[in-house]
């Protein structure tokens, strides 16, 4: 079943002719005769409507920031916002040869408790005797402080007091100054994250990790394990991952990511920024990748070895691509057979709705409605639409760094990956470096494309199309629970995973056959079906 242009003018007609007009321009039905068909994104959800956007500070803190696993993260401000930002996305952390488990904080939750007082008389004093606590107790590596929407509006200057407080102590003390309110979405704590890390961590350390082929992973986050299968199988073919931005990660690495010689971008949205400054800065290349889905892992691997041009790195990438595929091909094709067929929605973060759309396929399914909650018109278009995105006051209130070639470290991007500037140009013109196509292009005609979905949408959508499945973000799983359609939460997995690399897709591939299969749903009545039981 699809939607036509009259069915998506009746899901509209209930608006305001205003709110009709803005949310129009949020959806699309997908037309590979037009050229160029544009999305309207990355900007104020209309008031009173219920999104399941999240805000500056999660961004910020919840995504970026709060994976690093050897530093201190102290959220400045009431403490339901600390416990909403702690331990919800499930980055697994562990000790390595750079982090012993004593340096590890990831499972505690760090934060000044703002009261009453605090906001009357200013909670800088309260945060500067935390930090001292914090030190005399943990000797952590390195602090950051990230500022919630009081904060912001009574004036604390929380780069004042980290600025005196890595005087007072000798360690590094990062001040994000992330109050929910900024930009209009998570998306501009994002953007906030990367440029405060950009510019005081990264390049601060001098030890590349040994090995031929040392890369870093950007936008991975190791919810339920996700970084570890994905590590698992880069360094069965060879590779040294020096550095993951942020699961699992570590201030000492981050400090040396530098010192790669190409850099992953796995999550577009959330780390673009440091991957084009790294590029500015340093020269070094960086290659979009997918590892959501079985297809889509061996293209990522072949891309990725064919960027370094090694026929011994080739090979190798096609040994452990076969030893893989000889044990999850099974698995899969018994899964097909069960799910081939049923139709999904995806609404989930800034990249997940695409990648996701890979492993549906691997299975025999097709995601029919595909959205983000926080994209910009590149994760949906392609970037080569970033020079006509018109700049506007949510935007305007992120500081912009304007980095410049590095007089010592800046080299030419083929001289990372041990090419002639011939044959590094020849390779671009097969392998998407610097370069990410978009969502809309893995769109099917027919199929719908709709930028942050909200409440009333998504229950009209599940009415009008009968999804066998829902990929959501935390909240909206409950709206899919209650219209008997199942979920699964892929913004922290719930509580399971991996579900990235080849493994993981073995387990997507069982949970979602369990998820659709389920007798449960049969006896949840939907809010149209007038109580009467399903058929």
């Amino acid at each position: 079943m699809a939607i036509t242009e009259k069915g998506m003018e009746d899901l509209l007609a209930t608006y305001p002719d205003t709110v009709k007009k803005n949310r129009k321009k949020h959806l699309l039905i997908k037309n590979s005769a037009e050229a160029c068909q544009q999305i309207e994104a990355n900007t104020r959800t209309i008031p009173g409507i219920i999104s399941q956007r999240g805000c500056c500070f999660a961004g910020c803190k919840g995504v970026v920031v709060g994976p690093i696993k050897d530093m201190v993260h102290i959220v400045h401000g009431p403490v339901g916002c600390a416990y909403y930002s702690w331990g919800t996305r499930r980055n697994k952390a562990r000790a390595d040869d750079t982090t012993p488990k004593e340096n590890i904080y990831s499972t505690l939750c760090f934060t000044t408790d703002m009261q009453e007082p605090d906001i009357v008389f200013g909670g800088e004093k309260k945060l500067s005797r935390m930090i001292d606590e914090v030190v005399e107790m943990f000797h952590p590596r390195a602090i950051t402080i990230s500022a919630t929407c009081p904060v912001g509006l009574i004036g604390d200057d929380i780069g004042a007091v980290a600025r005196a407080a890595q005087e007072r102590h000798g360690i590094q003390v990062l001040a994000f100054n992330c109050e929910g309110y900024k930009g209009v979405s998570q998306s501009a704590g994002h953007h906030i994250a990367n440029n405060n890390i950009m510019e005081h961590v990264i390049g601060k350390g001098t030890q590349r990790k040994p090995g031929d082929y040392v890369i870093n992973i950007l936008g991975e986050y190791n919810i339920g394990g996700d970084g570890w299968e994905i590590e698992r199988i880069l360094k069965d073919i060879g590779y040294t991952v020096n550095g993951i931005m942020t699961g699992d990660s570590s201030y000492v690495d981050i400090r040396n990511l530098h010192l790669a010689d190409l850099n992953l971008v796995q999550c577009h949205r959330s780390i673009n920024y440091i991957a084009e400054m790294m590029e500015t800065k340093y020269g070094m290349p960086w290659l979009k990748v997918n590892f959501i889905g079985v297809d889509a892992t061996c293209k990522t691997l072949r891309e990725l070895a064919r960027c370094f041009n090694d026929e011994a790195l080739i090979g190798r990438t096609e040994e452990v691509i076969a030893r893989e595929l000889a044990i999850v091909e099974p698995v899969i094709e018994h899964y097909r057979k069960i799910l081939n067929g049923k139709t999904a929605f995806g609404f989930v973060g800034g990249s997940r709705s695409h990648h996701y759309q890979h492993l549906l396929r691997d299975l025999g399914m097709e995601m029919i409605v595909a959205g983000y909650e926080f994209a910009h018109r590149d994760d949906y278009e392609g970037r080569q639409v970033i020079p006509t995105i018109k700049s506007d006051a949510d935007s305007r209130n992120i500081p912009e760094l304007h980095l410049k070639p590095d007089e010592e470290l800046y080299q030419d991007a083929h001289v990372y990956l041990n090419l002639t500037k011939e044959k590094f140009e020849e390779i671009k013109k097969n392998v998407p470096l610097g370069h990410y196509e978009g969502m809309n292009p893995d769109m099917k005609d027919g199929e719908v494309i709709i930028d942050d979905i909200n409440h009333y949408e998504f229950e009209e959508l599940v009415r009008k199309l009968k999804p066998d499945l829902i990929l959501t973000g935390v909240r909206d799983k409950y709206i899919a629970h209650k219209l008997g359609v199942p979920s699964r939460q892929l913004h922290s997995y719930d509580y399971t995973g991996p579900y990235a690399g080849f493994n993981g897709a073995m387990t997507f591939a069982r949970e979602v056959a369990n998820a659709v299969t389920t007798p449960a749903w049969k006896l949840v009545t939907a809010p149209w079906e007038d109580g009467k039981s399903k058929e």
